[in-house]
C-alpha cells in the first residue's frame, strides 16, 4: 500500500516475477529474426502476449499478469524492435507478416490454441489473428482498444487529443519544418525515415514523448526523452503502419469482420480516460461481440502500469482458470 495515498499500486495487483524457461531467436522470412520466450507452466494454459506499439516491444513485468502455475506464457518481440533483428527496420514488416510469425511461433512451440493477451496495437493484432484465424483462440483478453481506423488516427496526430494538452500538442508540431506535408502524420515519416541518423532520433524522441505522455491519466505530461535506440524503432515502426492504415483492406476493418470472431469469449478492459484510445472503440466493438465483457476502468488512462487496468486484467486471466 502506497502510504502517501492509501492507494494499491499496480504492482500490488501482479504476480511475482517469473524467468523464462525458454528464450530463443528464430528465423522468419525475408531475414527477419524474432526473439521468443516462455514462461510459467511449460504443461499450461497456452497465453500469447503481444504488445503494443507497434514497436514496443516486450518487457520482464508483462510476465506478472498471470498465474505461474496455470499458463504457459508466451512473449515475443514483433518484427524490427525489441530483441528481434534487424533492428528498427521496415522491410518486409507489415501486420500480414506479423501473422505469418504468430502461426510460424505457434507451429514450432505445437500450440494449438491460444489466450490472446494484448493491449493498444497489441489489441488490434490481437482481433486481426482471431478473425483470421479463428479456430487457434480460445479467448481474448484485451486492453486499450485500438482498431486502426483513421478517425483514431486523426484523433491521436491530428489535434484531437492535443486539445487537451496544447502545449504538448505544440512541442510534439516543433520538429516538423514549414515545407512538410500538411498531416503531422505525413510530416514526421519524412523525418523518420531522412536516412540522417540524428535527424530520425530526435523525430523518434519527440513522437514517442507525445505518446508517452498522455499514457497515464496520473501523469503530469511531461515529455521525457526515451533512450535513442528504443524512440527510433518505436517510432518508425509505428508511423510506418500508421500511414499504411494498418495495412488492412479498408477503414472500418476490424468491426466489419467481427462476426468472424462472435463466438469467442473476450474481456475488454478499458481506462476511461483514455487519451490515446479513447474508450468509444472499445464500446463499439463489444457491442458486436455476444461473448465480450466490457470492463471500464473509472479513472484511469491508457497505460498497462495504471493500478485499476492491472487488477482488472489481473482478475481477467484468474477468471479464465475456471
Amino acid at each position: 500500500m502506497d502510504q502517501r495515498s492509501g492507494q494499491k499500486r499496480a504492482v500490488d495487483y501482479l504476480y511475482p516475477t517469473i524467468e523464462p524457461f525458454d528464450q530463443r531467436v528464430i528465423e522468419v522470412s525475408d531475414g527477419h529474426r524474432v526473439f521468443v520466450e516462455q514462461c510459467g507452466n511449460p504443461q499450461g494454459v497456452p497465453v500469447l502476449v503481444l504488445h503494443g506499439g507497434p514497436g514496443g516491444g516486450c518487457s520482464p513485468a508483462m510476465r506478472r499478469y498471470f498465474d505461474p502455475s496455470h499458463y504457459r506464457v508466451v512473449l515475443f518481440d514483433q518484427r524490427g524492435c525489441g530483441r528481434s533483428r534487424p533492428h528498427a527496420s521496415v522491410e518486409a514488416n507489415t501486420t500480414w507478416h506479423l501473422l505469418d510469425d504468430i502461426e510460424t511461433i505457434r507451429n514450432l512451440l505445437e500450440i494449438d490454441q491460444f489466450v490472446l493477451f494484448g493491449g493498444s496495437w497489441g489489441a488490434t493484432l490481437a482481433l486481426i489473428y482471431a478473425i483470421k484465424f479463428p479456430e487457434r483462440v480460445s479467448a481474448m483478453v484485451l486492453r486499450g482498444v485500438f482498431l486502426m481506423t483513421q478517425a483514431e488516427l486523426d484523433w491521436f496526430y491530428g489535434g484531437g487529443a492535443g486539445a487537451f494538452y496544447p502545449e504538448l500538442w505544440q512541442r510534439f508540431l516543433a520538429p516538423i519544418p514549414d515545407d512538410a506535408p500538411t498531416r503531422p502524420i505525413d510530416a514526421y515519416h519524412r523525418l523518420l525515415f531522412s536516412g540522417n541518423l540524428a535527424e530520425e532520433i530526435r523525430a523518434g524522441r519527440a513522437w514517442s514523448g507525445w505518446e508517452n505522455a498522455l499514457a497515464s491519466v496520473h501523469g503530469d505530461g511531461t515529455m521525457m526523452d526515451g533512450p535513442a535506440e528504443y524512440a527510433r524503432a518505436f517510432a518508425r515502426l509505428e508511423n510506418h503502419y500508421f500511414v499504411n492504415g494498418g495495412f488492412l483492406e479498408s477503414d472500418g476493418w476490424i468491426l466489419a469482420n467481427a462476426p468472424a470472431i462472435a463466438h469467442i469469449p473476450a474481456t475488454i478492459v478499458q481506462g476511461r480516460f483514455d487519451m490515446i484510445c479513447p474508450p468509444t472503440a472499445a464500446w463499439k466493438l463489444a457491442r458486436l461481440l455476444p461473448k465480450a465483457r466490457l470492463h471500464m476502468v473509472p479513472m484511469a488512462g491508457h497505460a498497462l502500469s495504471e493500478p485499476g487496468i492491472s487488477e482488472a486484467l489481473v482478475h481477467a486471466m484468474n477468471n479464465l482458470r475456471g
